[in-house]
């Protein structure tokens, strides 16, 4: 920015280099963002993702444009950018799609009603009793695992295990 002295004192007014290049930078712009939208498109099958890439590019030159302004063909530059970004594109898409490909969906049937039964029936006896089922006869962990996880003796684990399963057996009569 330089000033100018007017007789109503100064006046901000930009340099005319730098006004240059981005006048230099716009006409580039106008120039060539349609016809590389429409090379784009032609390639990718969507005009969106086409500008939005060229877009992309463009910022890419805007950034460096004090040196790409001075290559031969700045366009092929840009050309080339939004091309890689477009294949760019693609990989990730591809990555993804097989990701997705590999995934299989597995279908298993609800439970039966007997495990509806069981579930309905373990949740409606103590804590106590109901962990101990559940880590012995689900988890087959013999008494004595039952008893260090739980900080407990093995006749309390034993214990547990007798009137959680007279409990159990009395929730599931009552369900039939």
């Amino acid at each position: 920015m330089t000033t100018m002295a007017t007789q109503h004192g100064e006046v901000w007014v930009a340099d005319s280099a730098a006004s240059a290049v981005a006048r230099d930078f716009d006409e580039f712009y106008a120039a060539s963002f349609t016809p590389l939208s429409l090379q784009l498109y032609a390639y990718l099958g969507d005009l969106g993702e086409a500008q939005d890439l060229v877009q992309e590019a463009l910022c890419r030159a805007y950034a460096r444009w004090s040196r790409i302004s001075r290559y031969d063909e700045p366009v092929a530059w840009v050309r080339r950018v939004a091309w890689n970004l477009a294949t760019s594109n693609f990989r990730r898409r591809r990555t993804a799609l097989n990701f997705l490909r590999r995934q299989r969906e597995e279908h298993t049937a609800g439970p039966d009603p007997d495990r509806v039964a069981l579930t309905r029936a373990l949740a409606k006896i103590p804590a106590q009793q109901r962990r101990a089922v559940v880590l012995h006869y689900m988890a087959q962990l013999p008494v004595a695992e039952i008893a260090a996880q739980e900080g407990v003796a093995e006749g309390t684990v034993k214990s547990w295990l007798s009137r959680g399963r007279a409990a159990l057996a009395a929730q599931l009569k009552k369900e039939n």
